[in-house]
């Protein structure tokens, strides 16, 4: 991709989503990750529905008036955007690719972030961490993020979230906001991701198309593996294989589901020709 076509991907993807970040994640966003507590900000006279709590005895005693301690937000946060970016994120059947949605995903959280001032980091991932981008604020640093997602290209087709998550615990001390976007099928994560959710304010996007749920009855089919590259001859005339199919995407997503949630992590299922705001806005509003 040559750099004018790169500046016009990145220019349209900046305009959709720092839109819908302006327009309705922003307030969102906010209520839904609070920053680290809340400072002292100044003094001012009590008003009538003020909490008495909060009144500040040595300046009220001072003035022979009631005086309270004003607090606000302690607001900067660090949200970490890990993407994996192995092959079968090029799966697509529908108008995009799961690649696709997934940057316009991290790249509307991202605008969401800088609205509050938040830093964002990135760390791409396939079966080994493969680009890591440090935390830092501003426009300029999401659209290099963005950039990075749509040019990036990996050394590897597979998948170890392990991996990925033991790099985050490594370099990410502070608490971080933690969106793990991916098809998630991959197993073997569970132990940590409880580590990392320990500790971080995790999230698990799941990003799928609908006919990675089930094979159709197609006849004898040549089929590759975009993660192996191994390439089988497939008889989906099979009822029996059509089944076994089934029973492993379906156990891959059971353990998605079932990994996170007793880990106290979040999650989100996005399908590809399903609309991700509606998605986004509906975990926002449950969790805020």
């Amino acid at each position: 991709m040559d750099t004018k076509e790169l500046l016009k991907k990145v220019r349209k993807i900046e305009i959709k989503t720092r839109r819908l970040s302006d327009h309705i994640f922003g307030g969102e966003y906010h209520s839904t990750f609070k920053g680290r507590g809340m400072t002292f900000s100044e003094v001012r006279q009590y008003q009538y529905g003020d909490d008495v709590r909060n009144i500040d005895w040595n300046v009220t005693a001072r003035y022979s008036e009631p005086y309270i301690k004003v607090f606000e937000e302690e607001r900067e946060l660090i949200m970490m955007l890990m993407v994996d970016i192995s092959g079968s994120e090029l799966f697509g059947t529908q108008e995009q690719f799961k690649n696709e949605v997934v940057t316009e995903i991290a790249a509307t959280l991202a605008f969401s972030a800088t609205q509050n001032n938040d830093k964002i980091g990135l760390i791409l991932f396939s079966d080994e961490v493969e680009l890591y981008v440090p935390p830092k604020k501003g426009r300029s640093h999401v659209l290099r993020i963005i950039r990075e997602l749509i040019e990036f290209k990996p050394k590897s087709k597979q998948t170890d979230i392990a991996e990925a998550l033991k790099f985050l615990s490594n370099v990410m001390k502070k608490k971080a906001i933690v969106f793990v976007l991916s098809d998630f099928i991959a197993s073997n994560y569970e132990r940590t991701l409880k580590i990392v959710a320990n500790k971080h304010d995790v999230t698990g996007i799941r990003v799928y198309d609908k006919r990675e749920e089930e094979i159709p009855n197609l006849g004898m089919v040549q089929m590759e593996d975009e993660e192996t590259g191994e390439s089988i001859l497939v008889n989906t005339t099979s009822k029996k294989v059509r089944q076994n199919y089934e029973r492993f995407y379906r156990e891959k997503v059971d353990f998605f589901k079932d990994s996170f949630n007793k880990s106290g992590a979040g999650t989100i299922d996005c399908r590809v020709d399903e609309s991700y705001v509606k998605k986004l806005l509906g975990y926002f509003k449950r969790r805020g």
